[in-house]
């Protein structure tokens, strides 16, 4: 596997006291190097362009990103440019798109480590800490490339609002998330589904606050791995946040690291490509050790395709009822 990295992500700065600061940059910096002395490779990110931008965002938006360049803004409560944010947000979309290219040609997985963040930047705006939507840029890449059949599994805590709704009408990208709910940004109810030729092909298993890994494993079980092998995606991608971690400050989930690390073995176990990128995650101690456990769960030269863990799953079994009342329609077997 390769990994996508550069120090250059720490030159997007946010406010004082801000949760997504650039330690976290600091801390795939780390990641990166010790995976470079062990022998692996890590390749320098590129500038997405604004063609490839735009195949998931408006002009309007991608106009307004470019004005920002350059200047400190305030874009939303949450959300804000340095001097630099913009030109590093493009290479975070571009490491994207060469974390697929590596995955899609070599058949071997990639991680690209990159902030901002993006599952929350919709269509026409920047929020919740992301300016572009790195996940999308690589899923309308993937089909630009000829694909027809993508999954995004989304992983990180809050539920990827901007990731649903540019392809909510679109039979050809799957998005799966598991979410704490209700929590920010409000969206991700199971009876979100997708509209039109879409329908059935948004999997919002939303999981109340207090999930262990043996929730996050049955669900897991029950909803995601059923749905993606009747999918068949040409493509996996993770949305890879870590904010499930039970050390994270701005979420109340009871993940483990171990547990972050056998959800991405059990995506890793997907016959076809895999390829991921950072989202949230927010105890730097936390980030560097899920970081750190996905990439050995990538990199398993026989991955487990089946997750375990101990301990009831009452959250767990709510969220697959849940789950099934609204997606039973459209795959069998659940």
């Amino acid at each position: 596997m390769i990994l996508v990295a550069s120090p250059v992500f720490g030159g997007h700065v946010t406010p004082p006291g801000h949760p997504e600061r650039l330690e976290r940059a600091e801390v795939f910096d780390r990641v990166a190097s010790r995976f470079r002395t062990d022998g692996g490779r890590v390749v320098d990110p590129r500038a997405a362009t604004r063609e490839e931008l735009g195949r998931v965002h408006s002009a309007p938006h991608l106009d307004a990103m470019a004005a920002a360049a350059g200047r400190a803004v305030m874009l939303d409560p949450d959300t804000y440019t340095s001097p630099e944010s913009c030109e590093v947000a493009l290479l975070a979309a571009g490491a994207t798109i060469l974390a697929v290219d590596h995955a899609l040609d070599s058949r071997q997985p990639a991680l690209a480590l990159v902030r901002p963040p993006g599952h929350h930047a919709e269509r026409d705006r920047a929020m919740g800490f992301c300016l572009y939507n790195n996940v999308a840029v690589a899923a309308a890449h993937a089909l630009a490339r000829g694909l027809s059949r993508v999954a995004i599994v989304d992983i990180d805590v809050h539920h990827g609002n901007g990731t649903q709704w540019i392809f909510y009408d679109d039979p050809r990208v799957l998005y799966v998330s598991t979410h704490q709910f209700p929590f920010y940004p409000g969206t991700g109810a199971a009876d979100e589904i997708g509209t039109g030729k879409g329908a059935g092909y948004t999997v919002n298993i939303p999981l109340e606050a207090g999930a262990t890994d043996a929730d996050y494993v049955l669900v897991h079980r029950a909803i995601v791995q059923p749905v993606l092998a009747q999918f068949q995606p040409e493509l996996v991608l993770i949305s890879a946040g870590f904010d499930s971690h039970e050390d994270d400050p701005l979420a109340s989930m009871r993940m483990t690291t171990s547990g972050h690390g056998a959800i991405v073995g059990a995506l890793r176990a997907w016959s076809g490509p895999v390829a991921a990128v950072t989202e949230g995650g927010y105890d730097l101690a936390a980030l560097e050790a899920c970081v750190d456990a996905s990439i050995l769960a990538l990199s398993a030269p026989t991955p487990d395709g089946t997750p375990t863990a101990d301990g009831p799953a009452r959250r767990g079994e709510r969220a697959v009822d849940a789950a099934r009342a609204a997606q039973s329609p459209f795959w069998r077997g659940l």
